[in-house]
């Protein structure tokens, strides 16, 4: 079961998973001489403000994954990449620590997925450019037929897949690649299809893109992503990311209602972030996405697969880099191994369960996180050795460089906890929280 001269490819949904894989489709199938006929089925005009464009997403991807794409052939530019951030900024209860990128390829750059918040149309020009309407467009001029139609229905043509969309069109393909995301109707078509597919675990997260001009985000964030550990029930993960005029905040927790953002405004570490006198607009851009948070169920049967986060993804970190792998991996099972669900299972679903067992440690990870934050000895005694490393140019700065990976998404969380675990940050923190128990024996 293998794609032949003017094969038919369909695939559902342009964002970046989407449009990454028409793009290595197209171009893998050129390297070895197959003509293929991509269709990528999306309805949303990324370039738009608001709502209408966006793809609910933080918007920060790493140096390596630049590196990686521009190796790819897909070279991002300047007015897609907004912002360049060399360090960040680490805020507990009790101080703050900043750390710097020792490395280029440590940094992390920042993007806005559609064409900006909600009132950035009064900039225009706007002096960005779209990530996802920048990889659509490039899978086009690869070669992609864009069809800008929501599908109503996928059902099967025999042993081939049917797309159904507009007045009632069907198409039939001999490959049909899902990339529909977790915040859409996309999920239950594949559902409907009755191979088996169950969409991953997922929980809601809230973003939202605060306005504060660029003097300001200049003045009060710096080049520096802030991320918070505060004591907040509930609360896993919260950051403000500088981005030209904005700051994008993002929340992860349980129950991210109006009770927890209150919370947070007027934590003292928040507010110190935030230019003085400024309060949540009424009307905020925001938006509370579906994040993934567990494997799928049978992503991919005979001429049917999924990529992106309605499959496998990255925990809380990285989705695009996930997309990205997917992407590729899926697009060299289909042209060189072929469009079965055995060559899937070979060639495609390791990529898939190497995502999936790595989000266990990550969950692991995140556990330990939030099993520590009540304790301010051992925050103290984490930012007096984070200090430490920053300040002694002759340090490795190995717990640095962990915490960064944990923080952005740049390794691996099984690399996280290896380099966690190294006996020089085992002896470290432990010495440090040991002054800090005796300091405050001496002094209490």
């Amino acid at each position: 079961m293998e794609l032949s001269d003017h094969s038919r490819v369909g695939v559902i949904g342009g964002g970046p998973a989407g449009s990454m894989t028409a793009y290595f489709l197209l171009e893998l199938a050129k390297s070895i001489h197959l003509k293929i006929d991509v269709d990528i089925f999306e309805p949303r005009d990324f370039s738009l403000t608001g709502p209408p464009g966006c793809n609910m997403c933080g918007g920060v991807i790493s140096e390596s994954l630049v590196q990686k794409l521009a190796i790819s052939g897909i070279h991002l530019p300047n007015d897609v990449l907004m912002d360049t951030i060399d360090a960040y900024t680490l805020h507990t209860d009790h101080s703050n620590a900043r750390i710097r990128a020792h490395t280029e390829e440590m940094r992390i750059a920042c993007i806005f997925r559609g064409g900006g918040p909600k009132g950035a149309e009064t900039q225009k020009p706007l002096p960005w450019q779209a990530f996802d309407q920048f990889l659509l467009d490039l899978a086009q001029k690869q070669g992609a037929n864009r069809i800008p139609k929501r599908v109503k229905k996928l059902d099967w043509d025999h042993d081939r897949p049917r797309v159904t969309w507009g007045e009632e069109k069907t198409q039939t393909y001999d490959l049909i690649v899902g990339a529909v995301g977790l915040n859409g109707a996309g999920l239950s078509l594949f559902e409907q299809m009755n191979f088996g597919y169950k969409p991953p675990r997922a929980t809601k997260a809230y973003i939202a893109e605060l306005y504060f001009g660029s003097e300001e985000v200049e003045r009060r964030l710096g080049k520096s992503m802030h991320i918070f550990l505060l004591n907040i029930p509930g609360l896993k993960f919260l950051a403000l990311t500088p981005k030209g005029p904005y700051a994008t905040l993002v929340v992860l927790g349980e129950n991210v209602d109006k009770t927890m953002l209150d919370r947070i405004f007027r934590a003292p570490e928040m507010v110190q972030c935030l230019p003085h006198g400024w309060k949540v607009p009424v009307q905020t851009c925001h938006c509370q996405p579906k994040i993934h948070i567990g494997p799928p169920h049978k992503p991919f049967t005979d001429r049917v697969v999924l990529v992106g986060d309605c499959s496998s993804s990255r925990l809380f970190k990285d989705g695009i880099g996930a997309s990205y792998k997917l992407a590729k991996a899926c697009a060299y099972t289909a042209i060189v191994h072929g469009i079965s669900k055995q060559a899937f299972q070979r060639f495609f679903a390791p990529t898939c369960r190497e995502l999936d067992h790595d989000n266990l440690l990550g969950g692991i990870i995140f556990s330990l996180d939030h099993l520590m934050r009540p304790f301010s000895l051992v925050q103290e005694a984490l930012l007096d050795s984070v200090r430490s490393e920053q300040n002694d140019p002759a340090s490795p700065k190995k717990l640095s460089t962990a915490l960064w990976d944990t923080f952005t998404g740049s390794a691996s969380y099984r690399t996280v906890i290896a380099n966690t675990a190294h006996p020089d940050i085992v002896i470290k923190l432990f010495k440090a929280i040991l002054r800090r128990w005796l300091s405050r024996r001496k002094n209490g």
